[in-house]
């Protein structure tokens, strides 16, 4: 056996902290403390009030039992009665010495006390011997074991009620946790069931309120979606007149670098819409892929080559990859396009050129790996990398272009595949992965 400790199961860990159980311990704890509260004062006080009753009555039976073993003591009469009653007879005197039983280990002992009532009474008889009567362990053994099986399993039973009970009055908070969840995934068609409509309590108010903040939310993100969209409609046709002008202008002398400046804005411009667009169209919860038998690689090295005259890039394609996938060649487009001008806008001078990597993903599809050797970015915001229009500070400056669009794209077209992105730094560089699945029902 290895000496290290063993680690602790989930279902432990979960119990350790599920209110459900912290609840129940809680109610078992109290109900255990005002029980032994309360029969500790019951008990206080009806053996005080007794004690002053029973006393002369144990008394006049012990002198009563005394008497029928006589004196000179009977050792015959002593061994009737302790054969006939729950009581221990010892003698002790010039003549006769003897006992019923030897002392119990456990249970009362020889002129002991508890709780103020005597265990032992002790009779002098008139040739000078001493009866001593003490109460044996048996007496009251049998009952006193059935009250403890019975309140035992009383106990039980009232804890598995208690626990059931707390799990559904806890119910609406687990509605509520994965109704967030849900909300936070973007998916706002499935609300928070709220129970007790009609006469709800505190907690089916907290349903109502999230599902009203959810539905809020959810309008003024398609407002947002709307107002992208038309804005993005509105600004292509003056952008491209914008162009069209612009191109008609004199090749040529000194308005040749204004000329080539302008037309390079308006190309950004018009990259830029069409993203918005894309991501828009992406996000929609009805998005549809246009999949069609794909070349990975030729649409990679066609990327690679669209992109020339910004930096060089170089390409490994693994044997086992397929030769055609089925992909939204459009989309896939899109995604290498933002990953290598990613990278390529933030490799340094004199430093090796991105690296993209094609390879094949055990369950079918691929797995796109595009490196940079750029500075990286802080640790802690990578997970954030991917949101819209977000820009870490520090490592890359808006100054090397990008609006924070760009992985953003990248994930949702990840997703509408199938997919996912991560992202995490290769020291020196950033290392952006990408698998595309392959769907089942695409496969043969």
């Amino acid at each position: 056996m290895s000496g290290g400790a063993s680690p602790t199961p989930g279902w432990w860990r979960r119990a350790r902290h599920s209110l459900r159980v912290r609840l129940v311990l809680l109610f078992v704890l109290l109900a255990l403390a005002m029980s032994a509260a309360f029969l500790g004062g019951i008990g206080r006080a009806f053996s005080a009030g007794w004690r002053g009753a029973v006393d002369p009555l144990i008394g006049d039976y012990a002198d009563r039992l005394a008497a029928e073993i006589g004196s000179p003591p009977s050792i015959e009469r002593a061994q009737a009665i302790a054969a006939r009653l729950p009581v221990a007879v010892r003698i002790e005197g010039p003549r006769v010495n003897w006992q019923s039983a030897p002392p119990p280990e456990r249970g009362p002992r020889w002129a002991s006390e508890r709780g103020g009532h005597r265990a032992t009474v002790t009779r002098a008889t008139a040739d000078g011997h001493r009866i001593v009567l003490s109460l044996t362990a048996r007496a009251g053994q049998g009952e006193a074991t059935r009250i403890a099986g019975f309140t035992l399993a009383a106990l039980l039973v009232l804890t598995a009620l208690a626990y059931a009970l707390v799990h559904r009055l806890l119910r609406p908070i687990r509605d509520i946790g994965a109704g967030a969840r849900r909300f936070g995934a973007g998916r706002f068609d499935e609300p928070i069931p709220v129970r007790h409509a009609r006469h709800p309590d505190e907690l089916s108010e907290l349903a109502q309120t999230v599902n009203q903040m959810a539905a809020d939310i959810r309008q003024m993100l398609d407002a947002k979606r709307g107002l992208l969209l038309a804005i993005s409609h509105e600004l292509r046709s003056p952008l491209t007149r914008a162009r069209l002008n612009a191109e008609l202008l004199p090749e040529g002398g000194d308005a040749e670098t204004a000329r080539a400046a302008l037309l390079r804005d308006l190309a950004q411009m018009r990259e830029l819409i069409t993203d918005l667009l894309e991501s828009e169209r992406l996000a929609s919860p009805h998005a549809a892929l246009q999949r069609e038998p794909t070349d990975l690689s030729a649409l990679a090295r066609e990327v690679i080559a669209q992109l020339a005259a910004t930096g060089k890039v170089s390409l490994h394609a693994e044997p086992g990859l397929p030769a055609e996938l089925p992909l939204d060649a459009a989309r896939v487009r899109l995604l290498l396009r933002n990953l290598l001008d990613n990278a390529l806008r933030h490799t340094p001078p004199g430093a090796p050129p991105p690296q993209v990597r094609l390879a094949a993903l055990p369950g079918g599809g691929a797995a796109i790996e595009v490196r940079d050797h750029g500075p990286g970015v802080p640790p802690e915001v990578i997970e954030r990398l991917s949101e819209a229009f977000y820009r870490p500070d520090g490592a890359r400056q808006r100054g090397s272009g990008g609006v924070g669009l760009g992985l953003y794209l990248v994930r949702l077209v990840a997703q509408a595949h199938g997919g996912r992105l991560s992202v995490r730094n290769a020291a020196p560089g950033l290392l952006v992965c990408v698998e595309l699945p392959v769907p089942m029902n695409t496969m043969n």
